[in-house]
């Protein structure tokens, strides 16, 4: 049985209400949600259904997109979303995407790339660096290979360094959008044991549409469709007596 961290205090993030639109089209509806604090909650739903969205939502990148509107309210410890520095809210809350992005420079140059754009001053830099690389076991492969590409590692190996690049910068939250999908089993089975290990200092969230591993690693899930969350709970329970009959033919493989 996981914990159950959901006292009073512990909601690292909340929406309230939640809708959101491209032009005319409504893409998220009345969305009500909460994330707690050193857990791992995942999205699942089928293709299309918003997960990603809303992912998109924490860190305000789809006000990247022309012609997005949103209502409702969100907060990050209780602040709202629009109170909090954009700057600011992109260090506090990461996001790591669906294929390995490692910038076009060496693997040392990808480490500290975030300490330079949030101004973070350069004594201590390579503690930093050791310290993250450590965080996602790749120190003792990476150490002697700092000038390196890091377009040249291996697709596990890239992602893996894409979350310690963003951990340099100590995120209070972690968003992953489809962050195994690209990898293969193995892969898969390492960075979900780091996910499991990186919650005990982070908050992570994160999109997937591979069901046994939500199961395996969250805490949390909700079920999207259409547009609306349907269901929120404890993992354990979305996965064994769902309440919306929708995700209970989802989740027994009926349709998706």
């Amino acid at each position: 049985m996981r914990e159950d961290v959901s006292a009073a205090g512990r909601t690292a993030l909340r929406t309230e209400d939640i809708n959101l639109y491209y032009g005319p089209f409504h893409a998220l509806q009345h969305i009500d949600f909460q994330v707690y604090r050193n857990s791992i909650t995942s999205l699942i739903g089928p293709s299309g259904c918003g997960k990603s969205t809303l992912l998109r939502c924490f860190n305000r990148l789809n006000d990247l997109v022309e012609d997005v509107r949103i209502d409702g309210r969100i907060s990050i410890d209780d602040a709202p979303l629009e109170t909090i520095d954009i700057i600011d809210l992109r260090r506090r809350v990461g996001m790591v995407f669906q294929r390995p992005n490692p910038f076009p420079f060496s693997v040392y140059e990808n480490m500290v790339y975030g300490l330079a754009i949030h101004g973070m001053r350069k004594k201590g830099r390579q503690e930093i660096v050791e310290r993250c690389l450590q965080a996602v076991g790749l120190w003792e492969d990476l150490k002697d290979k700092m000038k390196q590409p890091a377009l040249l590692l291996p697709d596990e190996t890239k992602q893996r360094l894409c979350i310690a690049r963003l951990l340099t910068i100590e995120p209070e939250i972690i968003l992953l959008d489809e962050p195994c999908s690209a990898l293969d089993p193995i892969a898969t089975m390492r960075v979900e044991e780091l996910m499991i290990e990186l919650k005990k200092d982070y908050t992570i969230l994160i999109v997937t549409h591979n069901m046994q591993q939500a199961a395996r690693v969250s805490d949390y899930t909700g079920f999207m469709l259409l547009g609306e969350l349907l269901e929120f709970g404890a993992t354990e329970q979305v996965f064994t007596s769902p309440r919306h009959e929708k995700a209970e033919q989802y989740i027994t493989g009926r349709f998706g």
